[in-house]
């Protein structure tokens, strides 16, 4: 069966510090793919996170670039495994210089943390209890 796929595509202020980030969370780059313009973020088989600086995302797009860390132009969100795992990245992207979200959204069947990348993009971890999706 077809694996549809989901790239997402960030303009980023610093590659390499972004590249760092990244990989400090456990991610990989993907070299065949990456160049002094853009780094593949792989995340999972079918997600990527295409970091792009501005410029060569400008050539992507007529709209002025958002300024991610003063208007929300998109919310990112992955899923985790377990509570504790969506704590563990949360803490590993503050570690890494991004900024832990305060809020913690916790409903019992479902706990989410969020935080923002360098370039102030938001990323919001979520776990749902399989057994609460199931029934």
């Amino acid at each position: 069966m077809y694996q549809q796929m989901i790239f997402v595509n960030l303009p980023v202020n610093d590659l390499d510090a972004s590249k760092k980030f990244f990989t400090e969370l456990g991610y990989t780059i993907n070299p065949q793919f990456s160049d002094e313009n853009a780094a593949s973020v792989v995340i999972s088989d079918t997600i990527v996170a295409m970091l792009l600086t501005k410029p060569f995302y400008q050539t992507f797009t007529k709209k002025e670039i958002a300024d991610a860390t003063k208007t929300s132009e998109v919310a990112i969100c992955l899923s985790a495994e377990s509570r504790e795992k969506v704590d563990e990245l949360v803490e590993k992207a503050a570690a890494a210089g991004g900024t832990a979200n305060p809020d913690i959204q916790d409903q019992g069947f479902m706990y989410g943390r969020s935080f923002d990348d360098l370039d102030g993009h938001t990323w919001e971890i979520v776990w749902m209890n399989p057994e609460a999706i199931q029934g």
